[in-house]
């Protein structure tokens, strides 16, 4: 077992994350890629990637697992869990790690290993960067914020309110 910060690595857990991806191959589901969430040593949900099984874009691997966690633990906020997952996490799965509270992710391949069997995350990681604008992927406009800014300011008054 190799040690990285406070955390250890599992070489064990990965294997397994190789091979709820590798299950793609026979059930379909989607695509090869496959997670585990563990804490304190112990795994507490898997998945693999749902998109075509389940009609939904989001049901990538690691947010399959991340939904099963947090109903297995009873919970949004995954302090203290290690996700492994078989490649690096798209944009939308680091957003949900983040939101979740998972400070520890190990992954496997990268994302040009997605690009070259057919997947677009290294174009993402781009496109958000500023390095690509494509309005044939994405046209992104701000609109009426004066409009949508009160259900914020209500939010941050009850929130003010609730510290007192």
């Amino acid at each position: 077992m190799k040690v990285v910060g406070v955390m250890a690595y599992d070489p064990q857990f990965m294997a397994l994350a190789a091979k709820q991806a590798d299950l793609n191959n026979t059930l379909h589901e989607g695509g090869p890629f496959g997670c585990l969430i563990v804490k304190n040593g112990k795994i507490v949900a898997q998945g693999h990637n749902q998109v075509l099984f389940q009609h939904d874009p989001t049901a990538h691997g690691e947010i399959v697992a991340i939904r099963r966690a947090c109903d297995i633990l009873d919970t949004y906020d995954l302090t203290g869990c290690e996700l492994y997952t078989s490649a690096y996490p798209c944009p939308m799965c680091l957003g949900a790690i983040i939101w979740a509270n998972i400070k520890t992710v190990y992954y496997g391949n990268a994302p040009e290993d997605a690009a070259k069997i057919g997947f677009r995350d290294n174009f993402m990681y781009q496109y958000l960067a500023g390095d690509r604008q494509d309005p044939t992927v994405l046209t992104i406009e701000q609109h009426d914020r004066d409009k949508t800014m009160p259900a914020f300011d209500h939010f941050a008054a009850d929130q003010s309110a609730r510290l007192y």
